[in-house]
């Protein structure tokens, strides 16, 4: 995979299963349990796979997210 900012293949991608146990926090509003749907860093309510570039700090993925879709989690 080659990073969408800088085209360094020094991408680490991580995959994590919650189960039900996911901690976030948006806008100082805290949520337990499902992680939140974010595209390319949180999917599928137990799963978390963030892709982060260590050559320059990039997490791929498009953005901007819109607020609304995080105040559900």
């Amino acid at each position: 995979m080659e990073c969408q900012r800088c085209k360094s293949d020094r991408v680490l991608i991580i995959s994590g299963k919650c189960s039900d146990q996911c901690f976030a926090e948006f806008k100082g509003e805290e949520g337990n349990g499902y992680a939140p749907e974010v595209p390319n860093i949180a999917e599928d309510g137990d799963y978390v796979c963030p892709k982060v570039c260590l050559e320059c700090g990039q997490v791929q993925g498009k953005f901007p997210v819109k607020d609304p879709n995080l105040k559900e989690m």
